[in-house]
């Protein structure tokens, strides 16, 4: 087996928590970034782009998502506070992949989409490459309309995914996958 296949066939998601640094080095995340915008894109319109959490604009996109849930839910407790400030700061280098679809005269937005999910998956990939683990999540901020003001997102944008960048100690282990003969039809 050549090395992609062997690559595609072993990679694995880390949850973030378990996630350490060092992060990406900025080469590093530059190549990450090339990689990821070298996926299929009908009309080559960059239907999506980017959003790098890292160092203290972790630290301030929790504080952005505390302030929110505790302004929604006036007796949330310090622990579910604490859980919002963090949430972006369990992996050295988190990656917002923003999907920026729109009406085109020839490119339908579903195909848009897509092409905001391949990054998605590309991105995963390129960084099992260069030795990382990630975490391709969504979680409520990435539905939500205020969250996604505060980070930047104009009316039209959506999340993607928040992919998670960073080191894990231990080798993962492999979740079940699915049943090929019950997804597959003949026509």
């Amino acid at each position: 087996m050549n090395e992609t296949l062997r690559l595609l066939a072993t990679r694995r998601s880390a949850p973030p928590i378990v996630m350490r640094g060092p992060g990406p080095t900025p080469e590093e995340l530059r190549k990450l970034l090339t990689l990821a915008a070298r996926v299929p894109d009908h009309g080559k319109l960059a239907p999506w782009r980017f959003i790098l959490f890292e160092g203290a604009g972790r630290a301030r996109a929790g504080e952005i998502l505390a302030e929110i849930v505790a302004r929604r839910e006036p007796g949330a407790e310090a622990p579910r506070l604490d859980l919002e400030r963090g949430r972006f700061s369990r992996a050295p280098l988190v990656i917002g992949v923003v999907s920026r679809a729109a009406p085109h005269v020839k490119i339908p937005e579903w195909e848009q989409q897509l092409s905001a999910g391949a990054v998605c998956m590309a991105l995963t990939v390129a960084a099992t490459a260069m030795g990382f683990r990630t975490a391709w999540l969504t979680e409520w901020c990435a539905y939500d309309r205020e969250a996604m003001a505060r980070f930047g997102l104009a009316e039209h944008e959506r999340i993607a995914g928040f992919i998670h960048i960073g080191r894990v100690d231990n080798a993962a282990e492999d979740r079940a996958r699915p049943d090929l003969d019950r997804l597959i039809t003949v026509f």
